[in-house]
């Protein structure tokens, strides 16, 4: 290889280093304050059409059916990605998608891409889709087809519009942090306030172009970030990410529409709670995250994990003198996947176990809620389970399915 080819050759691999180095951060969070604006789907893919990022996930109709693989875009996106070109096509089904490149150094390393959703002038095309047809290609339930057509979302055009901006922007500033990683060090403090002033002037410019937004959450957020930039400039940089995470804590959970979230969002939202709660509770409380990234594109419904989580500080650690340790791990297994929660506190005492099977006792209510909502969407096979409690310490495991909708009763 000649010196050229080889610089060349650096230069690509120091790229995908970056690329990748901010996949594994916290990216979601990054634009957290964004992707509250809208529930329509927005995941980064390479060059390739493999995802690499999902911020809002894909309806089950594109991930499970149009897609030939879970982890790559569909073909109709595919035959679109042309270096440096910005696309917003309707696909087969009638179905609105944005395309949006992703440059570094005038390079297109991938892709911001998403919608996914009907308008009121192509939503009759769901109608026309030959539900046993495509059932008997896909080698898929008729039930599950059907389930899955009735859940795509129809929308304003202007919605549409607001959601491409979003994305448009946080393309942008996606761009701009892989292309300072590349030319500069690490820069990330300085870059923090600068970014969260970007995203809030964004915030409020989009709020006066779509009046249905709800103004007060908002006010609460964008004060909670003010206080926290003072805190920026006055170096106290714990108090600074306590508001940071308390702002996006608040603005997950006001998410509370009943629908599916990544199990990587579900993760960064008890991170943030974790933090706050190690903050104040020092070194009585330890924990540790270990689930990897491809299990994070799995989805499960929102504010599942984290009320368990909260269980195991209140109920487990708490009580102890010396505080403990909450562990979260999960592993596939075959169509499976298996989500822990485990704690060394005092387990559950033996009335407690044995209220959980009682109607009126508000501990059991939540558990039992939580494990008819995970039945509810995945089955009967799936839900909450207590696996240990003893004097070492409690273990309550979630399962789900890896192909979620499919499986429903």
């Amino acid at each position: 290889m000649n010196l050229y080819g080889r610089e060349v050759g650096e230069s690509m691999e120091k790229t995908e280093k970056t690329l990748n180095d901010l996949m594994d951060s916290n990216l979601y969070s990054r634009y957290s304050g964004l992707l509250s604006l809208s529930n329509i789907s927005l995941q980064l893919i390479d060059t390739s059409g493999k995802i690499v990022q999902e911020f809002n996930p894909s309806p089950d109709f594109c991930k499970f059916i149009c897609q030939e693989d879970e982890t790559r875009i569909c073909t109709d996106y595919i035959s679109r990605l042309k270096p440096g070109k910005c696309d917003r096509f309707n696909c087969r089904y009638g179905l609105v998608n944005i395309l949006l490149p992703v440059e570094v150094n005038n390079e297109t390393i991938g892709y911001a891409v998403g919608a996914q959703v009907y308008t009121a002038d192509s939503e009759y095309q769901k109608y026309l889709i030959d539900i046993m047809e495509m059932a008997k290609s896909k080698k898929l339930e008729p039930e599950f087809i059907a389930k899955s057509i009735a859940a795509l979302k129809t929308i304003e055009e202007n919605k549409i519009d607001i959601h491409e901006q979003i994305c448009n922007h946080i393309t942008q500033n996606i761009c701009y942090d892989l292309s300072q990683s590349i030319s500069t060090a690490d820069k990330a403090i300085e870059r923090l306030s600068i970014e969260k002033e970007m995203l809030e002037k964004k915030i409020i410019d989009l709020e006066a172009k779509n009046m249905s937004l709800v103004i007060n959450p908002h006010f609460l957020f964008n004060t909670l970030n003010s206080i926290a930039r003072i805190a920026y400039f006055e170096k106290s940089h714990t108090t600074e990410e306590l508001i940071y995470c308390l702002s996006d804590l608040l603005r997950y959970n006001l998410k509370q529409e009943d629908e599916l979230h990544t199990i990587g969002a579900e993760i960064d939202n008890i991170e943030k709670y974790l933090f706050i709660q190690k903050v104040r509770f020092k070194n009585r409380l330890e924990y540790e995250i270990d689930i990897a990234d491809p299990i994070k594109t799995y989805r499960i419904p929102n504010m599942i994990i984290q009320p368990i989580v909260e269980n195991a500080l209140i109920h487990g650690i708490t009580p102890k003198r010396d505080g403990g340790k909450i562990k979260i791990t999960a592993e596939k297994y075959k169509d499976d996947i298996h989500i822990s929660i485990i704690d060394n506190g005092n387990g559950f005492p033996k009335e407690v176990l044995e209220s959980l099977q009682q109607s009126d006792n508000r501990l059991g209510i939540g558990f039992r809620s939580t494990d008819n909502r995970l039945k509810r969407y995945f089955g009967e096979d799936y839900g909450l389970k207590i696996t240990k409690s003893d004097y070492s310490g409690s273990t309550v495991t979630i399962s789900i399915p890896t192909k979620p909708n499919a499986r429903r009763s």
